[in-house]
């Protein structure tokens, strides 16, 4: 008898499939990291046996994934639009990543600000990559070019500020939780 081969139990298994195969990994390697046979993870890919919550444990575990990013539908709100800050010369798409971490395309049209006060410093980390353009990093009292393809990370302790240099630029940021809280509150008292 095959089990459910659509929905959210179809999904799992071409998961499964998916990440093992990315992984160039046979049946027989992936049975030896996760302790099952070969024969009962090829029934399980395949649909023709049930997936019991410890196996799908000991299988998530195995390919270096979670329960929830195994089971994880497809979300409704795949498109997202922009959001721009004329006075910042920042135009931002929130991309949706891991949870408690942003990754956001920005913009710049506009240089870093000038002397001290422009600079912000919170806990938390960044990490950011030129799209296009040049972007200048002010970090503490060091100003630091950043081309395109270049990429530069930094703690947020240190006071920085990041702007275009000769035109518009677009970076891709990550910001860790800390870095993330800090950046939204500002935007929210910059309005």
């Amino acid at each position: 008898m095959t089990q459910g081969t659509d929905g959210v139990d179809g999904l799992v298994r071409k998961r499964i499939r998916a990440l093992r195969a990315a992984r160039g990994w046979s049946l027989d390697d992936l049975a030896a990291r996760c302790h099952l046979s070969p024969s009962t993870l090829s029934r399980i890919e395949t649909g023709h046996r049930r997936i019991a919550l410890d196996q799908l444990t000991a299988i998530a575990r195995a390919l270096g994934t979670s329960l929830d990013q195994l089971v994880e539908t497809v979300a409704d709100d795949v498109v997202t639009n922009p959001t721009h800050d004329a006075t910042r010369g920042l135009t931002l798409w929130a991309l949706r990543g891991e949870p408690g971490v942003t990754v956001a395309r920005m913009r710049l049209t506009g240089p870093p600000p000038e002397g001290l006060a422009g600079l912000r410093a919170h806990p938390g980390r960044e990490w950011f990559t030129v799209l296009s353009g040049t972007v200048e990093l002010l970090l503490g009292e060091r100003r630091l070019r950043i081309e395109q393809g270049q990429a530069a990370e930094f703690p947020t302790m240190l006071p920085h500020a990041v702007g275009a240099l000769g035109g518009p630029a677009e970076l891709l940021g990550i910001f860790d939780r800390e870095a993330r809280r800090s950046h939204l509150r500002e935007r929210a008292s910059d309005r």
